[in-house]
Order: structure tokens, then C-alpha cells, then sequence
């Protein structure tokens, strides 16, 4: 130790740079495994199907509305009769669609049919990947703790604020001129 350290208590260590602190917060973290998410089906709930095989579910987001129908299939998802790389041609609104498939691993063994009605493209693939949520716990309850603990079950409440009278917008105040 130099002249000019400040001295150390015991058991105190002092880091040379970058590198060891975080050395020394990667040795000090511990390392722990998340639980395993519970794949069990509870005993009270069914399947529910219809007699084609299909499982049915809403799916809401801004102010669309998709109606979702999902069955045993190839992964063919079919959005108001066009397939959805032409209906949902940006891939951001392709990935938000797939994202409970690829959750719950099973791209591409669903085939989906769904109409989607009200808002504009993003809202609608919200909608829709909403609806292929809750239609995956109608055809299989086991994975609903895994579809809620992603956040794919939670209806997305935010809607756009209304216009108010003497404003521009919902808050936009008129402009001020001081003379």
C-alpha cells in the first residue's frame, strides 16, 4: 500500500478498474434458476371445442376487435380471407401474432381463421394476437400460466383519450397571444 491510500478496514475489498468490480458483482450475484412455470392441467377445467375441433376467443386492443378460431393444422393463419403476410405486411405486426405460438412452443401447429374489425393495422394484430392467446387456454387450459405470466391474457386497456370542447385535442390548449 502507498502513502497516500486511505486505509482499509477488514474484509473490504477495493477494485481496480472496470473490469474487476464487475468481476467481483458476477462472483457476489447468486445465481439462481426461476422456478419452472406449472404445465399441470387443473383437474375443474376442460378443453373447450367445438365439433369441428376448433377453439373459439375474443381478443380486444385499442378499438379492434378480432374473432379467433384456431385448429389442429400446419400454421396457416387466414386474417378476414387473406392469408396474413398480405393482410399484415410489415414483419413487426407477423412477429405480435406469432408471439403466443412461439411462447408456448407450438409455431406451426395451429392453423387460424379470424376477422378483425375497428382501429388501424396495429391495433388489429394486438387484437388478434390477444385472441389466439385466449384460444390457446380454450383448446389447452395447461398453458394458461404460461400465456399469463408472458402477459399474453391481459387485455390491453389503452385507449385513445376523447377530444374536449375549447381544445385543439384531448389536451392540446389553444395558443396564447399575449397581445
Amino acid at each position: 500500500m502507498a502513502d497516500n491510500d486511505p486505509p482499509q478496514r477488514p474484509g473490504t475489498q477495493t477494485f481496480q478498474g472496470l473490469g474487476s468490480l464487475r468481476q467481483a458483482m458476477q462472483q457476489a450475484r447468486p445465481t439462481a434458476v426461476p422456478p419452472p412455470v406449472p404445465t399441470a392441467v387443473p383437474v375443474d377445467v376442460e378443453p373447450r371445442r367445438d365439433a369441428l375441433g376448433r377453439s373459439y376467443a375474443t381478443g380486444k386492443r385499442k378499438d379492434a376487435v378480432a374473432r379467433v378460431w384456431i385448429k389442429p393444422g400446419n400454421g396457416k393463419i387466414d386474417v378476414n380471407g387473406r392469408e396474413s403476410p398480405i393482410y399484415f405486411a410489415r414483419p413487426v405486426l407477423r412477429m405480435i401474432i406469432n408471439q403466443p405460438f412461439v411462447a408456448t412452443n407450438r409455431l406451426g401447429q395451429f392453423d387460424v381463421r379470424c376477422t378483425v374489425k375497428g382501429g388501424g393495422l396495429s391495433g388489429q394484430a394486438g387484437a388478434v394476437r390477444h385472441g389466439i392467446s385466449r384460444a390457446l387456454t380454450r383448446y389447452e387450459p395447461g398453458l394458461r400460466p404460461l400465456l399469463k405470466q408472458q402477459g399474453f391474457l391481459t387485455r390491453d386497456s389503452r385507449v385513445v383519450e376523447r377530444k374536449k370542447y375549447g381544445k385543439h385535442k384531448a389536451r392540446r390548449r389553444p395558443q396564447y397571444s399575449k397581445r
